[in-house]
């Protein structure tokens, strides 16, 4: 009996000592409030007067701040995973991508994207909210549910990365898309901004032609290696937003590979035209939907690569918003955050 409570002693002792008697515990994410970690930010400011971004995560992350500078973390706009989503989208699970944000008619729009990492099995949903205060008794996220979806091998298109964009007569439009034959417009429906009204079409690529279908079904075939995609298909364009300034609306999307760390090589370019519908030129004269794009931002001493951005106003300032793979950081995806201006014929100047 002694030998046996010696040996139990001894055994209890090595577990113990080894760290196995309990799950080590996890250390409670901390966000860095003035360098946040971000990927595919949006941003609006709320009734309250405080900053909101609403980025790729689980059921969609937020962070927030009262003057653009320090950040904290807030609880998912989403408060669960929408079911129609999972059911529609095969091997999505609640990471929620490329979020878009804007408010009209007493409410606040956010679209969002779903999808798995490499195919354009993938659909794009919509949830509202009176407010983007969570203080306020009015906060709800109300979804709505699927705004459009592209299946794999049948559509030309990803839908993913949506941004919504309003005309001057009221027309709703949402862009989207990566890779496959680029960048879409849609019109939606006036009535509940949701609902296509017409088939989508390209508005910009990388290629300078129509892709086939058979080229198409190649871009799908993505060679991966762990969890790095080593070859997307040759048409590297994603990520689109339309920002309205003066007479003309500015079309901005991103070239090469996000999501590579110190590999990634992500570069922001734009063109503009004076109809939403395009056709979108760039500063060359060059149609975006033939592979224009004039470079604004891109790899430099400090960062891999800077894209998949947004645009705004306010105040009488523009800002360009957008995640960077910063070199200082090993290349994770950090806030990039910019004042931007325009030259007298219209064109951006940093």
């Amino acid at each position: 009996m002694k030998k046996l409570l010696v040996l139990a002693t001894l055994f209890v002792w090595a577990v113990s000592s080894s760290g196995q008697s309990e799950p080590k515990r996890r250390r409670p994410f901390q966000i860095d409030a003035l360098h946040p970690d971000v990927h595919d930010p949006v941003m609006a400011k709320g009734e309250n007067g405080r900053y909101y971004i609403f980025s790729t995560g689980m059921n969609v992350g937020v962070i927030s701040s009262a003057d653009m500078k320090e950040w904290k973390q807030e609880p998912p706009a989403l408060s669960e995973t929408p079911a129609w989503a999972v059911d529609t989208v095969r091997g999505y699970r609640g990471h929620t991508w490329a979020p878009d944000i804007s408010y009209h008619r007493g409410l606040w729009h956010l679209y969002y994207s779903c999808s798995t990492f490499g195919k354009n099995g993938s659909a794009i949903g919509l949830a509202v909210n009176k407010t983007l205060d969570p203080q306020s008794p009015d906060f709800k996220w109300e979804d709505k549910g699927m705004v459009i979806a592209s299946h794999r091998r049948i559509d030309n298109f990803n839908a993913i990365d949506p941004n919504l964009i309003v005309d001057q007569k009221g027309n709703p439009y949402l862009t989207f898309g990566s890779f496959w034959d680029g960048i879409q417009l849609v019109k939606l429906s006036k009535k509940d901004f949701q609902t296509p009204v017409e088939k989508p079409h390209t508005i910009a690529r990388r290629m300078g032609r129509k892709l086939t279908l058979a080229e198409l079904n190649d871009v799908q075939n993505y060679t991966v290696e762990g969890n790095d995609t080593i070859e997307a298909g040759e048409n590297a364009i994603e990520a689109p937003f339309i920002f309205k300034h003066g007479d003309y609306y500015y079309l901005f999307v991103s070239f090469d590979y996000c999501c590579r760390g110190e590999r990634s090589t992500y570069k922001t370019v734009y063109g503009r035209s004076k109809k939403v519908t395009g056709p979108y030129l760039d500063k060359k004269g060059q149609p975006m939907e033939r592979g224009g794009g004039t470079l604004l931002f891109g790899p430099d001493a400090e960062f891999f690569g800077i894209g998949h951005c947004a645009v705004y106003e306010w105040d009488g300032q523009s800002y360009f918003l957008s995640h960077a793979y910063e070199k200082a950081h090993n290349g994770r995806a950090k806030l990039f955050l910019r004042p931007i201006s325009f030259d007298a014929e219209g064109w951006i100047e940093l």
